[in-house]
């Protein structure tokens, strides 16, 4: 079975996708930026650009009965990979080891600098 979630919380999807997709025990989860709900940019500096990139996902795996501490992937795309320190200082905030496998790749980003993708594992409830 494959469950779909976007909650109200995150940011509106721009395009025909969903924020996260559930298949099993695993949930996919959509590239987030540093926007609110209503899909505003926030954060004047990357690190509170990268603390709302991942407060976003991890609404969207709230929502489907995980945490990002439960991450096995993660896609970062930077604007500069001159952020790759701070990245990891953010990213440490929200994940323990053992970390997840990340590719970080330099992208041309508009008017903002930092886009986060994620494979969770969800647990049984039971």
């Amino acid at each position: 079975m494959i469950e779909r979630f976007q909650p109200t919380s995150t940011p509106p999807s721009a395009g025909p996708y969903s924020a996260g997709m559930k298949v099993g025990n695993l949930l996919f989860l959509a590239g987030q930026g540093p926007f609110d709900a209503n899909g505003e940019r926030v954060g004047s500096t990357f690190a509170d650009q990268a603390r709302a990139t991942f407060d976003n996902l991890e609404r969207v795996a709230n929502a489907a009965g995980t945490s990002l501490k439960n991450a096995v992937r993660i896609g970062a795309y930077l604007r500069s990979l001159d952020y790759r320190d701070e990245l990891n200082t953010v990213m440490a905030e929200y994940m323990d080891e053992p970390y997840p496998v990340r590719t970080t790749i330099p992208v041309e980003l508009r008017g903002f600098d930092i886009e986060v993708d994620a494979i969770l594992f969800v647990p049984d409830a039971g």
